[in-house]
């Protein structure tokens, strides 16, 4: 029955990346004693292989639940204190505006309240200082909400959390999540360097589409200073095994005592409001499925240059998935894994939003343009909904990164007062809503996580 479920899953992956031109993906479910895996589609266009269970892809972002896991075995240790501010760990420690500079701890680092322009990404090198570098170029971020105000996803911040692991174990980032996390839990297929992944191991390259055509997507690496916020490279059977020592009592597959249970669980207590995104907690999200909440899914999602992850575990089920796909089109695929395994494992969903139609006198208010500096979008009024057309700007793994293609425009329909639901693709079903100044004006609207001010 459990594998006929998954099969169930598989088939709808596999009819996905057909229709989305996806080269290839890698599944993982483990439930209750049974673990299932299978890998589809091809590694490259370019040098295609077989994918497998065993294929390494970029998991992008999952990876700040990694530096978490570490700052949270830090804290057993009695080495960190998450309410201590920053600058008692990082004496140098600078900021653009002063109080967030007083004021930051390692608590609003893990849970995405910083408040400054979260998206900078830059390549310092190879070497040991290439995360301290980073961090000295972090001061120079803006600030766009006020420290603990508002949730916004903040990748600058893993930077910062990332120093401070190498601060209090007094080795390089890399080498304390090998020695904390990926060995004692025996991740054999987890890495963070090229060298790593490409001379013995099979790893897909990333895609996008341009145009009708299939491309892969350049460069591979991300650049060392980013491994912190999303540069593990890892398989789905790698990670069910991170997920199952998440859900369990703080020991490895060994049964040798890891971290406590309570250390888990606070890592999963809610923290704050993430808006659409559900409840966030210490690097986990939360969300609940069910007429009645009834099933509590934590998990996270990662996207890098042309590749696309998800992993969702629900502890009181004894269920987790993985989700690994080598295209920016994937990320569709990621965004439905959590619906096929809760309605074929569970016959249960999270509930979605009614969708109603506004008239253009009550959009006039939300229409504009909306600018981060790698992110910007225009919204227009058309027949009752909110259009977003997408700015494509670059940035990502460096600064001076050309932007990639734009995403088709979509459709976004308000469900309740400046709440709104997407309802095409890339992003049918995800929720935003608009933030409002002091002065009751729209101001803020909050999209693929981050709060993107209203410039015109």
């Amino acid at each position: 029955m459990a594998e006929t479920k998954f099969e169930t899953i598989c088939a709808k992956i596999v009819s996905e990346m057909k229709r989305l031109k996806v080269p290839g993906a890698a599944l993982g479910i483990y439930h209750q004693g049974q673990e299932f895996s299978a890998g589809f589609g091809k590694t490259s266009v370019e040098n295609p292989l077989p994918v497998t269970p065993d294929t390494l892809f970029q998991v992008g972002s999952i990876s700040k639940t990694f530096t978490g896991t570490i700052l949270m075995r830090l804290v057993e240790a009695g080495k960190l204190d998450l309410d201590t501010p920053v600058r008692k760990i990082l004496p140098k420690f600078k900021m653009s505006d002063p109080e967030v500079e007083k004021r930051l701890t390692t608590r609003h680092l893990l849970t995405h309240t910083g408040g400054w322009i979260g998206d900078y990404f830059d390549d310092f090198g190879n070497g040991d200082d290439a995360l301290q570098k980073m961090v000295k170029k972090i001061r120079k971020l803006p600030q766009v909400t006020p420290l603990g105000q508002a949730w916004s996803y903040n990748n600058a911040g893993f930077n910062i959390a990332g120093r401070i692991v190498e601060v209090l174990t007094g080795q390089p980032y890399e080498s304390a999540a090998r020695e904390m996390i990926f060995a004692p839990l025996g991740l054999g297929l987890t890495f963070f360097y090229p060298d790593d992944v490409m001379i013995t191991h099979r790893f897909v390259s990333g895609h996008q589409n341009i145009g009708r055509k299939v491309q892969v997507a350049r460069p591979w690496a991300i650049g060392r200073a980013g491994n912190c916020v999303g540069g593990v490279v890892s398989t789905v059977r790698d990670l069910l095994t991170y997920a199952r020592f998440h859900m369990g009592d703080g020991s490895t597959a060994q049964g040798q005592a890891l971290m406590q249970r309570a250390t888990l669980e606070a890592m999963r207590a809610e923290q704050v409001d993430a808006g659409g995104r559900g409840k966030m907690g210490l690097t986990w999200f939360i969300r609940q499925a069910g007429e009645l909440g009834e099933l509590k899914i934590f998990g996270h999602g990662g996207a890098t240059h042309g590749q696309q992850a998800v992993l969702h575990f629900i502890p009181q089920a004894d269920f987790a998935v993985a989700l690994l796909t080598n295209s920016d089109e994937g990320g569709v695929i990621t965004d439905s894994a959590l619906k096929w395994a809760l309605e074929s494992y569970f016959e249960t969903a999270i509930p979605s939003p009614a969708p109603s139609r506004k008239t253009d006198e009550e959009l006039a208010e939300y229409s504009g343009r909306y600018e981060l500096p790698l992110s910007a979008f225009e919204l227009t009024a058309s027949d009752g909904y909110l259009v977003r057309k997408d700015i494509p700007r670059g940035g990502f793994p460096t600064p001076d990164s050309p932007a990639g293609p734009p995403e088709p425009d979509v459709r976004l329909a308000f469900y309740a007062e400046d709440r709104l639901v997407g309802l095409d693709e890339p992003r049918q079903g995800a929720l935003c809503e608009f933030l409002r100044n002091a002065e009751g004006k729209v101001s803020l609207m909050r999209i693929g996580g981050r709060l993107h001010p209203k410039v015109a």
